[in-house]
């Protein structure tokens, strides 16, 4: 029997799975943060520990495994693999490989080896394969190096309307309740004053009261989610154009939590309309597995496999595996 072993590590945690060459699921490991860009020390060991709890679940040791692929958030440059490559080779695996955890988000949300993926939850990030295995990322490095949304900067968005409604720029939106009632405060007169005399950063979980207020019909609102639509949708356009995809049928995989849990008729139709000029059989699929799957996929087709319905049925039912043991 062969093993499989696919990593997702993330900003605040770190998942890995085993499975056999069927997709049987077979042991699991979680620790914490395992973005090196965040601290290098801190990922190399929950990366580690994520890993070899799943080793010693299935009592295999690294020799065992055919191959182990590797989902790293921060993996986007060179830069980041010189210290990356080092790091995953110590763990002793005789065939590992390592993408950006943007590429296993995708992977685990298609029945195809190729595509394309939007990711925007705390941030935003787009990738893609094409049917040659040329990679391509688009954004990922924040609003001064082009990006625009992902809850963080939502959240911004959110805040800064109610400031500018407060103000008289616009005109008055149902946010300005909404964000009142959830920080605490009586007016906004008194939370402008209150952020700028004490320095306080803008909380980033105030996305979810821009889909309330859309909801409710509020303008100001609805606009801020079309934006953050037309905005992935021309990032996801850039990603398929680059690698010449206009003619190819393929999912977009939507992946995050602004993309999954919010209300998608805010988003999804400014995403579908920039891609679907680009590339008419483009079809948006929301990611419903971990997106630790998608490393257990590209395994699996690195070591020459054709992935059978039954695997992908297999591997379908590993939607949520925080339950798994976790050291603090």
């Amino acid at each position: 029997m062969n093993y499989y072993l696919g990593v997702d590590a993330g900003a605040t945690k770190t998942y890995a799975i085993l499975t056999d060459e069927t997709g049987n699921w077979l042991a699991s490991g979680r620790s914490g943060p395992g973005n090196h860009q965040i601290n290098v020390e801190l990922a190399n060991s929950n990366i580690k520990d994520a890993v070899f709890q799943a080793l010693n679940q299935a009592n295999l040791q690294p020799a065992d495994i055919r191959v182990a692929w590797f989902g790293l958030a921060g993996a986007d440059r060179e830069a980041d693999y010189r210290i990356l490559r080092p790091m995953i080779q110590s763990y002793g695996f005789a065939n590992a490989h390592i993408v950006c955890d943007t590429i296993i988000a995708m992977r685990a949300g298609t029945a195809k080896p190729y595509g394309a993926v939007l990711i925007c939850g705390t941030g935003m990030n787009a990738a893609g394969i094409n049917k040659h295995g040329q990679m391509i990322q688009c954004g990922g490095f924040g609003y001064a190096f082009g990006d625009f949304g992902g809850g963080s900067e939502l959240s911004i968005e959110a805040f800064r309307t109610v400031i500018r409604a407060w103000e008289g720029r616009i005109k008055p939106t149902l946010l300005t309740d909404l964000i009142l009632q959830t920080l605490g405060y009586g007016s906004v007169e008194e939370m402008f004053h209150h952020f700028l005399d004490l320095h306080k950063r803008i909380p980033s979980d105030l996305t979810k009261l821009i889909f309330d207020a859309a909801a409710r019909g509020d303008q100001a609102s609805i606009q801020i989610l079309q934006k953050q639509g037309a905005e992935l949708g021309l990032s996801a356009r850039s990603v398929i154009e680059r690698l010449l995809m206009q003619d190819e049928n393929f999912d977009l995989v939507l992946a995050g939590s602004v993309l999954t849990k919010g209300n998608g008729e805010f988003i999804h139709p400014y995403i579908a309309k920039e891609v679907r000029e680009a590339a008419p059989g483009c079809q948006l699929n929301i990611l419903t597995v971990e997106p630790v799957v998608g490393s257990i996929l590209l395994a699996m087709e690195k070591d020459g496999m054709t992935i059978a319905a039954s695997t992908y049925e297999k591997l379908g039912q590993i939607t949520n595996i925080k339950g798994v043991v976790y050291h603090e």
